[in-house]
């Protein structure tokens, strides 16, 4: 398959290189450096580049920069389900389509009695949000400050409040075919198996490149880089923060 010619004009057209956006290319919910953006813009004349996430597109803007359709080849919202490539919008799926209405009704039903019988020190706003492809479950709710997502994180470590919420959904709803993934600070994310990551990755197939890499933060069993992570047509790299990321790209790409 040969490669585009949109991207011919890179040193090496044929390897793209995906990122997950929060603990990848900033920090949980906050905005990017200038230092990863200038790392970006440079690898970018090399590679080709793309993000994926699992939060909806006005979360990523707010994150990476209003021109981010124009700064990366490759925009992947909620996992690939909402995608751009080169700034023009692909075909998309939706959640509710798949589960329909009923199943949809009872899932949320199961969800907010659970969240109203859980023993919590806070609570904010925002605990189920419905995405196109999929819902998020936040326990201390998706309105949380920073300071509160942190306190909250410590004390999910120690109470396992999110992965027994898991757990409980699971046993409640087994003939549904859900994947229910941790990632962040504060929430779950629940959506039809295959439906991660991988999702995206039909959308650059057809641009036939020999090398995918894909940088993300929770590549762990359970996190939500993990299936994008393990899967034999990417390369995984593990990162720690958004300055890991940096450092890795620099040796990788002599940047």
């Amino acid at each position: 398959m040969s490669i585009s010619q949109e991207f011919a004009y890179k040193e090496r057209p044929d390897v793209l290189v995906l990122f997950d956006v929060d603990g990848t290319l900033t920090p949980a919910r906050l905005t990017i450096s200038d230092e990863v953006k200038e790392t970006l813009a440079k690898l970018r004349k090399k590679v080709c580049i793309g993000f994926v996430g699992g939060s909806d597109l006005s979360k990523q803007i707010e994150q990476l920069g209003p021109n981010v359709l124009d700064e990366f080849d490759y925009s992947f919202s909620e996992n690939g389900l909402t995608a751009y490539r080169l700034g023009v919008q692909q075909a998309s799926q939706s959640f509710i389509n798949w589960i329909g209405e009923e199943e949809y009704n009872k899932l949320a039903v199961f969800i907010l009695k659970y969240l109203a019988n859980l023993d919590l020190p806070k609570r904010r706003g925002t605990f189920l949000e419905f995405r196109n492809g999929m819902i998020n479950v936040s326990p201390i709710g998706r309105n949380a400050s920073t300071e509160e997502r942190n306190e909250f994180e410590k004390y999910d470590k120690e109470h396992q409040i999110r992965a027994k919420f898991v757990e409980a959904l699971k046993k409640e709803f087994p003939h549904l075919k859900l994947t229910y993934s941790i990632g962040g600070q504060i929430s779950f994310d629940v959506f039809p198996t295959g439906w991660d990551k991988t999702y995206c990755l039909q959308h650059v197939e057809k641009d036939g490149f020999k090398e995918i890499h894909f940088f993300g933060d929770k590549t762990f069993e359970g996190g939500n880089d993990y299936e994008i992570y393990v899967d034999e047509r990417t390369i995984g790299h593990s990162v720690s923060s958004p300055d890991d990321t940096v450092k890795i790209l620099n040796e990788l790409f002599n940047l």
